[in-house]
C-alpha cells in the first residue's frame, strides 16, 4: 500500500517527481494536506479531516497538480479548515453545491462525449495550457502532446468520439483494440488502451461520473488479459521469397501506397534501414558523393549507412522534387508517421487491393534483406553490421571496425541480385 510521508514538508520537488501509487501529507500549519498520484500520473491535492458530523475520516478534493500549485493548495486548505473550524464540514458542503448545480442540468453525463473526455484530459493535463496569464506546462513534452492527441483521435475518437462517456462499456474497448490488433498495430492499441484508461481516470478524478462509475479501460485491460492479447511489438518471422519479393516490386508502382511510402519501401529494400529511421531522414544526412545516410543512433550512437548505386541514383532524381526532407508527407511537408505505411498496408488488406501474397508488413522487408544477404553467402559480421545491430559480449568489446567498406560491397551485390530476378521474370513473361 502507498505510504504517506510526514517527515518533512511538501516542497515542489517532492510533488514533481511523485510516482503512481505514492500519497504525500504536508506538515506543520498545513497539516491535513494531502497529495495522491493515481495510475496514470495525475497528481490530485486532498483536505483530510475527521467530520464534525460524524467523527469518521473524510477527504475533499482540493485541485490537481501542477495547475494547482502548492502554495495555492495551502491558501485553499486554510479556507477548509476555516469552514471545519465553524462545526461546518467541507467535503458536505461541496457535495451539495455539485448537485445544486447539477440539478436543472439533468441529462449532462449524456452530452458529455469520449470526445469531450478526450479533450479535458489532453487540454487539462497532457498539454500546455495557460492559467491566470501564465503558460503551465503539460505532464508531456510538445512531442509526446502531439503523439497523444494523435494515438487518441487516430482511433478512440474516431470509433467513440460521439458516444457519451459514461455509455462505453468494458466491450466497447475491447473492440476498439482488437480492431487496432486486427490491423497488425500490436504496440499501437497498447498505447490507444493507455491514454483511453488514464484519459476516464482523470475525468473520473474531475467528478465527470457518479461514484459508482467503473473505468471502462480498466475492465478492459482485465479481459484482454484473460484473452491473453498482446499488446506489445511480436518477434517477426516473415520473409519474402523471391517470387514475392517480384510479385511485390511488379505490384508498388501501381498500389495505392503514397508515394512518399513507395519511396520508403524501395530504400528499405535496397538498403535494410529500419522504415523509421528513413521516415526522420532530412537531406542534410544525405552524401550522395559518397553514397551515404548518416543515421543518428541511440544513447549517442550513430553509423552510416552504404547506398547502392541504384539508390544513389534514385536520390539523385528525388532531390530534384523535394524539400528538407527527402521522405516528407505531402500535406505538412515534414516526415511521415512511421505507422502510417503498416495502416496504409492494413486499410489495403481489408479493401482487398493488396498484392496477392501471404501477409506482409513493411518491416519484413528488413528481415528479407538480412535473410537475402545470409544466402548470397555474405558474412555474419557484415549483414549485422547492415542492420545496425550493436555486438554483445567480447566481440563487442574487442572489434571495433565498422565493416563500412565490405558494408558497400554486400549491398551492392544485393541490389544487383534484385536486378537480375526483375530481369528473369521480365524475360520469362
Amino acid at each position: 500500500m502507498p505510504t504517506a510521508q510526514h517527515s518533512k514538508p511538501l516542497s515542489f520537488r517532492a510533488l514533481d517527481t511523485m510516482k503512481p501509487g505514492q500519497t504525500m501529507s504536508d506538515t506543520g500549519e498545513n497539516r491535513g494536506l494531502r497529495i495522491t498520484c493515481g495510475n496514470g500520473g495525475t497528481k490530485t491535492f486532498f483536505y483530510r479531516y475527521r467530520s464534525p458530523h460524524t467523527d469518521k475520516l473524510v477527504q475533499t478534493p482540493i485541485g490537481y497538480f501542477p495547475t494547482t500549485s502548492l502554495a495555492e493548495a495551502r491558501v485553499r486548505l486554510q479556507e477548509l479548515k476555516s469552514i471545519r473550524r465553524e462545526g461546518r464540514c467541507p467535503a458536505t458542503e461541496l457535495k451539495e453545491e455539485r448537485n445544486r448545480k447539477k440539478a436543472p442540468q439533468a441529462g449532462s453525463a449524456q452530452r458529455f462525449t469520449v470526445t469531450d473526455l478526450v479533450e479535458l484530459y489532453l487540454q487539462e493535463y497532457i498539454e500546455d495550457r495557460k492559467v491566470n496569464g501564465k503558460v503551465m506546462p503539460g505532464a508531456r513534452k510538445r512531442k509526446g502532446q502531439d503523439e497523444t492527441r494523435r494515438t487518441l483521435y487516430g482511433d478512440a475518437v474516431r470509433v467513440l468520439g460521439k458516444t457519451p462517456a459514461a455509455e462505453v462499456s468494458r466491450q466497447n474497448v475491447v473492440d476498439l483494440v482488437m480492431e487496432i490488433v486486427g490491423r497488425g498495430s500490436n504496440v499501437q492499441a497498447g498505447n490507444v488502451l493507455r491514454e483511453l484508461t488514464s484519459a476516464y481516470e482523470f475525468a473520473i478524478g474531475r467528478g465527470k461520473f457518479e461514484g459508482s462509475f467503473a473505468n471502462p479501460g480498466v475492465l478492459a485491460k482485465s479481459s484482454l488479459k484473460k484473452m491473453r492479447v498482446r499488446l506489445t511489438s511480436q518477434r517477426g518471422k516473415r520473409i519474402l521469397s523471391d517470387q514475392e519479393l517480384i510479385k511485390l516490386l511488379a505490384w508498388l508502382p501501381g498500389s495505392v501506397f503514397t508515394p512518399t511510402q513507395k519511396n520508403i519501401l524501395r530504400m528499405t529494400l535496397w538498403t535494410a534501414c529500419r522504415t523509421g529511421e528513413l521516415c526522420d531522414l532530412a537531406w542534410k544526412d544525405v552524401d550522395l558523393e559518397k553514397g551515404t545516410l548518416h543515421i543518428p543512433g541511440k544513447n549517442g550512437t550513430e553509423r552510416y549507412v552504404q547506398l547502392p548505386n541504384q539508390a544513389v541514383d534514385f536520390l539523385r532524381q528525388l532531390k530534384l522534387t523535394t524539400g528538407v526532407y527527402p521522405f516528407a508527407s505531402q500535406k505538412t511537408g515534414k516526415p511521415i508517421q512511421q505507422k502510417s505505411l503498416t495502416e496504409q498496408a492494413w486499410h489495403l488488406r481489408e479493401s482487398g487491393r493488396m498484392v496477392d501474397i501471404a501477409h506482409w508488413t513493411p518491416h519484413d522487408l528488413r528481415r528479407t534483406v538480412r535473410t537475402g544477404l545470409a544466402r548470397l553467402r555474405c558474412p555474419n559480421e557484415v549483414a549485422e553490421a547492415i542492420l545496425g545491430h550493436s555486438r554483445s559480449g567480447i566481440e563487442g568489446t574487442y572489434d571495433l571496425h565498422t565493416y563500412e567498406a565490405e558494408a558497400k560491397e554486400w549491398l551492392q551485390k544485393w541490389a544487383d541480385n534484385i536486378d537480375d530476378l526483375m530481369t528473369s521474370a521480365l524475360e520469362s513473361s
